[in-house]
């Protein structure tokens, strides 16, 4: 007898999660991003970086910075790194590799899963790190864009896909604490 509850809602709806997380991303840097700056691993816009006020906000190369806050710019940055910039010096193929290892090591722990919120987690996370990805693929980098900073501290730039695989993380760590599961009665 299966005593696991149907997995097909679960599924379904993790999916719809990575799906939107994934295309969120590629709109908001299709719509920024120059179209020259597509290059399959070239890199043909990473290298122009000067920091400059655009006039229009399509057709960004890189290096664009708007103030919107006094504390927050729109910007775009390309990272040659992974997270963090960590990583920097290797080339963009051993970066790809190192992405879809984890893609797939992310991918069979959902299918294994019958949590929701490490499904949902997991399909935020999977669905950021795609898109990341398919910007190593389309650019050679990946394209970041809200700058966070106060005074002289600076937090590190990021885009939608980094904001989709930390909500993600904190779904993972929701169900580590055990939100969203049932209590049971334990006798004493």
């Amino acid at each position: 007898m299966n005593t696991h509850p149907p997995r097909t809602p679960t599924i379904l709806a993790s999916l719809m999660l990575a799906v939107l997380s994934f295309g969120i991303d590629r709109a908001q840097k299709g719509f920024h991003i120059a179209a020259e700056c597509y290059a399959i691993g070239q890199a043909v816009c990473v290298e122009v970086f000067s920091a400059y006020h655009p006039l229009v906000l399509t057709g960004w190369r890189g290096g664009e910075v708007l103030p919107v806050t006094p504390f927050f710019d729109y910007v775009l940055v390309w990272n040659t790194g992974i997270s963090y910039g960590l990583l920097d010096g290797l080339p963009v193929w051993a970066l790809g590799v190192i992405m879809l290892v984890a893609i797939a090591a992310l991918s069979v722990w959902w299918w294994r899963s019958d949590a929701r919120l490490v499904r949902m987690g997991l399909a935020l996370c999977i669905g950021g790190a795609l898109s990341n990805a398919l910007d190593r693929l389309l650019y050679g980098a990946v394209a970041d864009f809200f700058h966070f900073y106060w005074g002289s501290w600076s937090f590190y730039i990021f885009n939608l896909a980094d904001v989709a695989i930390t909500l993600g993380v904190i779904l993972l760590l929701g169900d580590l604490l055990g939100l969203g599961r049932k209590r049971t009665n334990r006798p004493a």
